[in-house]
């Protein structure tokens, strides 16, 4: 009963904060107007109904669905292997969709002559193809290392060197390409749930909401895996069948996020943990949805103090999220140091 008060009390959160994202920027809007904007009000001023329907409400939908699936992937991290501090990057997936991007923003001015940040919705579309083509390729080699190695912790190492690997790639590209094509690619690194919008912004929530509640079907499994490879095996689970599932679709959420988003720090690192703080339970019949309700209020809340007013334009999502999970994450680090002691 205490666990459907914090569920109720979570989603209550999460339409006020989804109303605030909507209420609260730069240009200050009526209440009146919002509502009518939303109920296809075309009486309203142009420039009002631009805003909403064209920015702030593609911003909290996108940020809603992200943030629940970044917070669900990195829950899937932790419990595969038995880490607190694993991640949706663990293992090099976004890695690979920033080398996908890189490849296509930082040699298009090189190869073509045109700087790719030049095309408008065309780069964008291409930019958000190479991510996901890039993170999907990483995946596939995640995958198919998986059923070599037997240890999550080689996988862990496997894939932390994939990372590695890809970052210096970037670091040569970025040497070798011309200064605006950096720049673009250094803008898209920072994160943001502003560069979603249209056809691209349903298409990203559809498959985000297709792709988290077939998440919470693996919570039976990943409830076996926390009681170790020998408890699962006995009790009837394929570990290696059971592995593969989870870090497919935990790097599946990440890649289409990714390629969305950008990369965005943090939050699938510090959701799982306080989620486990809020419900004091391991039980991921529980924790799947609370870690997706608690992500997108928190997505929510740093897409709102990404654009308060007083700032020029926004801040980038990443420097919001980090100040906000870098905390989470050092006092469990503390935490485990004391319990060693």
């Amino acid at each position: 009963m205490k666990s459907l008060y914090k569920f109720i009390l979570l989603f209550v959160g999460l339409l006020a904060f989804f109303v605030l994202n909507l209420l609260l920027g730069t240009v200050k809007i009526p209440v009146d107007a919002i509502l009518c904007i939303l109920f296809g009000d075309e009486s309203q001023p142009e420039i009002w109904r631009n805003i909403i329907l064209s920015s702030r409400v593609p911003q909290a939908l996108t940020a809603t669905v992200a943030g629940a699936g970044l917070a669900v992937s990195g829950l899937q991290m932790q419990t595969v292997f038995r880490n607190p501090l694993a991640g949706p990057s663990v293992l090099g997936i976004s890695n690979g969709a920033s080398l996908g991007v890189a490849f296509v923003v930082l040699m298009s001015g090189s190869l073509g002559s045109v700087a790719l940040s030049r095309l408008g919705y065309l780069g964008d579309a291409a930019m958000s193809v190479a991510a996901i083509v890039g993170a999907l390729a990483v995946m596939a080699l995640i995958l198919y290392v998986s059923q070599k190695v037997k240890g999550s912790v080689t996988l862990l190492i496997i894939g932390v060197m994939i990372g590695y690997l890809a970052t210096a790639i970037i670091g040569v590209l970025k040497f070798f390409s011309a200064e605006e094509d950096v720049k673009a690619y250094v803008v898209w690194g920072l994160g943001s749930f502003a560069r979603v919008s249209g056809d691209q912004m349903m298409l990203f929530v559809l498959l985000m909401t297709g792709l988290l509640p077939l998440s919470m079907l693996l919570s039976k499994t990943m409830n076996l895996l926390l009681l170790g490879d020998y408890y699962a095996s006995n009790l009837g689970l394929n570990l290696r069948r059971a592995r593969l599932l989870v870090i497919s679709s935990s790097g599946i959420l990440v890649a289409i996020v990714t390629a969305y988003c950008g990369p965005i720090m943090f939050i699938g690192l510090a959701v799982p943990h306080l989620c486990r703080a809020l419900f004091q339970t391991s039980d991921h019949r529980i924790l799947m949805p609370a870690c997706m309700l608690t992500g997108a209020c928190l997505a929510l809340v740093c897409n709102l103090v990404a654009r308060m007013p007083g700032f020029e334009g926004a801040l980038p999502v990443n420097s919001v999220t980090a100040l906000i999970g870098a905390p989470v994450i050092a006092s469990v680090i503390f935490r485990r140091h004391q319990s060693i002691e």
